[in-house]
């Protein structure tokens, strides 16, 4: 977890080409986090951003 939008961001995206899977940025509390696309089911955390490694970042909200 980050308290760095940016970094988290940088890291979400590299980890998305890594593992060429959907990743979503996530926020809780006041820190961000990074978790494949089909883990997030947990209604504690606020999704902000999807990386697509085949078809880059977008906004989820």
């Amino acid at each position: 977890m980050s308290h760095n939008l940016e970094l988290a961001q940088k890291h979400a995206w590299n980890l998305a080409r890594t593992l060429m899977t959907t990743v979503i940025l996530f926020k809780s509390d006041d820190e961000y986090g990074v978790l494949p696309a089909d883990e997030i089911e947990d209604a504690e955390v606020t999704p902000l951003f999807e990386y697509d490694p085949f078809a880059g970042a977008r906004s989820v909200h």
